[in-house]
C-alpha cells in the first residue's frame, strides 16, 4: 500500500482542522492524504442507487467537501477518501497499521474535564501502533495567514529508548524546514533546596550533566539531518510542565509513550497527559520500545 497519512474525519471544527493539518504535513512528506470516516451502521454500496435513497450520502458528502477544500488548498496533493463500516476506534487503530501517521481531532480540554477527553481518541493514541497527532481548531496557519516559522520540540527522557521519538521528531523538522528544540525537564532533589531558595551549585551541577548526557543522545541525529538547526533546553521543573512550557509558540510537540506490550494495559505517562490536555500546538504521540 502507498504509504499515506490518515485523519479521521467526523465533521466536527476539531477533526477538519485535523485534516488541514494532516494535509499540510502529507504534502510535505510527498505522502498520499486519506480521509477515513467510520461508522458501524454505513450501509453496503448497492450496484446501483438513486442519490436521494443513498443511506450513506451524508458520509460520502462529508468526506467529499473535506476533499473539496483540501484539493483546493493543496492542488498537487493526493487526497482519497475512506467510508469503514466499523466502530471508529477500531477503524482508527487498522488503519494507524497502515499509515505513516494517524491524525485526529483535538478539543484541548483542560482540569476535571481533561478526564474525559473522548470515548476514542485517548484509545487510539494509547494503542497504536504508529504516531498520532493531535490536533487543536484554529492551530496556526489553520487560515488563511501563512503559519509562522515555529520549531518542533521534542521531549526526551534521558537514559531512555528514544530512536523512534528522534527520528519522527528530526523527519518532521527537516520536511517542514524548522529548527527543532530538544527539552529535558528534571525536578530538583530535596537535598538541594535551602530556606532561601535552592542550592545553585546543585542546580548548575544537574544542568551541565543533563546538556552532556542530551548532547550524547542528539549527536548521531544531528549527523543524519545536518539541516536541521537544533538546539537543547533543561529546564529543572517536573517533566510535564517542563515540556508544557516549552512547547508554548511551537509548530509541533512531540512526546513518547512506551509501545504497548502484550498482557500489559495500555496507558500515557504522565508527560503525554499533560501534553495533550494542556499544551495549545498539535501533538504528536510516538510509541518507542
Amino acid at each position: 500500500m502507498q504509504p499515506v497519512v490518515t485523519v479521521g474525519l467526523d465533521g466536527s471544527p476539531e477533526s477538519l482542522a485535523a485534516a488541514r493539518w494532516a494535509a499540510d504535513e502529507a504534502e510535505k512528506r510527498r505522502l498520499t492524504l486519506r480521509l477515513l470516516h467510520a461508522w458501524p451502521l454505513l450501509a453496503p454500496e448497492p450496484a446501483h442507487a438513486a442519490s436521494e435513497v443513498d443511506q450513506n450520502y451524508w458520509a460520502k458528502r462529508l468526506v467529499h467537501t473535506a476533499r473539496a477544500e483540501l484539493q483546493a488548498r493543496h492542488p498537487g496533493l493526493t487526497v482519497v477518501g475512506s467510508l469503514v463500516a466499523d466502530d471508529a476506534q477500531n477503524a482508527l487503530l487498522q488503519a494507524a497499521t497502515e499509515s505513516e501517521m494517524v491524525v485526529l481531532g483535538s478539543r484541548g480540554l483542560e482540569s476535571v474535564e481533561s478526564y474525559f477527553m473522548g470515548d476514542i481518541s485517548m484509545p487510539v493514541v494509547a494503542r497504536a501502533e504508529r504516531p498520532v497527532v493531535m490536533v487543536r481548531a484554529g492551530f496556526p496557519g489553520e487560515g488563511a495567514r501563512p503559519a509562522p516559522v515555529s520549531p518542533v520540540v521534542v521531549a526526551l527522557k534521558l537514559h531512555a529508548p528514544s530512536d523512534d521519538l528522534l527520528d519522527f521528531a528530526f523527519h518532521t523538522a527537516a520536511a517542514r524546514e524548522v529548527p527543532l528544540v530538544a527539552v529535558h525537564g528534571r525536578s530538583v532533589p530535596l537535598h538541594a533546596r535551602v530556606p532561601w531558595g535552592v542550592d545553585h551549585a546543585v542546580t548548575e551541577e544537574m544542568t551541565r550533566d543533563a546538556h552532556h548526557e542530551l548532547g550524547k543522545a542528539l549527536r548521531p541525529w544531528r549527523e543524519k539531518y545536518p539541516q536541521v538547526d537544533v538546539a537543547d533546553s533543561i529546564r529543572l521543573t517536573s517533566p510535564a510542565k517542563a515540556v508544557v512550557e516549552a512547547a508554548e509558540g511551537a509548530a509541533l510537540l512531540v512526546v513518547g509513550r512506551r509501545a504497548h506490550r502484550h498482557g500489559v494495559a495500555p496507558h500515557l505517562g504522565p508527560v503525554a497527559h499533560a501534553a495533550l490536555h494542556h499544551g495549545r500546538c498539535p501533538v504528536a504521540v510516538v510509541p518507542h520500545g
